[in-house]
């Protein structure tokens, strides 16, 4: 006897797209079906995140950018001064061999890099769901803050018109040289510190996308085999048309015969 005809139960091609189809009523505003093992959000609801993270985000900037004040207060009050001395024709160094100013830099990158790094830990502790916006606000923020240290450092420190000041002093009377940074790359130190921490912390500590399995959607991947007795053809039975015979063979008459 030859094998049944009838091929298994296969689906059709419309039955691979079901999960493309929107829903029966949905407008442009409602939701757009499932992609994947999520439903993709609505107009509204796209609108409505881009509002609260925008609102985020320049809180962020105002926050980030406003602590600077806090970082120019600490660089006046823990920096080096760089002593001066006249004698009534002239404005000398008290201490040629000194290294204040540097020091006054090297104070000024190393509280850079502490806020910094206080900055992107407390940006990433109260909104873990980061974002482009967030990234952008913070960055800002590290660079205007600095600026804003680096301004009121020195507009608080010591006068400027240091001719006037060693006349106010007097002959031979040590006085404090105007505080200044000297190497303006000290005012990328917050933002390099920012960026790094944040975006490590994002790496190890943030939310994951979820990756879906596409293979198992709508029939895709691997057909499953057919179930026995479902009408499709056996291992052992040959289909009709193959090499295989169509019956079984005869048997061998016996010897001697």
């Amino acid at each position: 006897m030859t094998a049944p005809l009838t091929p298994p139960h296969r689906p059709s091609s419309d039955d691979h797209h079901d999960w493309q189809k929107p829903p029966a009523g949905g407008g442009s505003d409602g939701p757009l079906g499932p992609h994947g093992s999520h439903w993709a959000p609505s107009k509204a609801e796209q609108e409505s995140d881009l509002g609260a993270d925008l609102r985020r985000a320049g809180l962020v900037l105002a926050l980030v950018t406003v602590s600077g004040a806090l970082l120019g207060l600490l660089w006046l009050w823990l920096a080096p001064r760089v002593p001066l001395v006249s004698d009534n024709t002239a404005v000398f160094l008290a201490d040629s061999e000194g290294e204040e100013a540097i020091g006054a830099d090297g104070t000024f990158v190393l509280l850079g890099l502490a806020f910094g790094v206080v900055s992107a830990a407390l940006v990433f502790w109260f909104n873990r769901r980061g974002g482009i916006l967030l990234t952008v606000a913070l960055a800002l923020g590290s660079v205007l803050g600095p600026v804003l240290a680096w301004q009121l450092g020195t507009r608080l420190g010591p006068t400027d018109d240091v001719v006037a000041h060693a006349r106010e002093v007097g002959k031979g009377v040590i006085f404090d040289a105007p505080l200044e940074l000297h190497a303006k790359g000290a005012l990328l130190a917050w933002g390099l510190a920012a960026m790094a921490v944040h975006l490590g912390v994002t790496a190890v500590f943030g939310p994951r996308e979820f990756e879906g399995e596409w293979g198992t959607y709508g029939g895709w991947g691997s057909p499953a085999a057919p179930a026995s007795g479902a009408g499709g053809p056996s291992p052992s039975e040959p289909v009709s048309g193959g090499p295989g015979p169509s019956s079984a063979a005869p048997p061998l008459p016996p010897a001697g015969e």
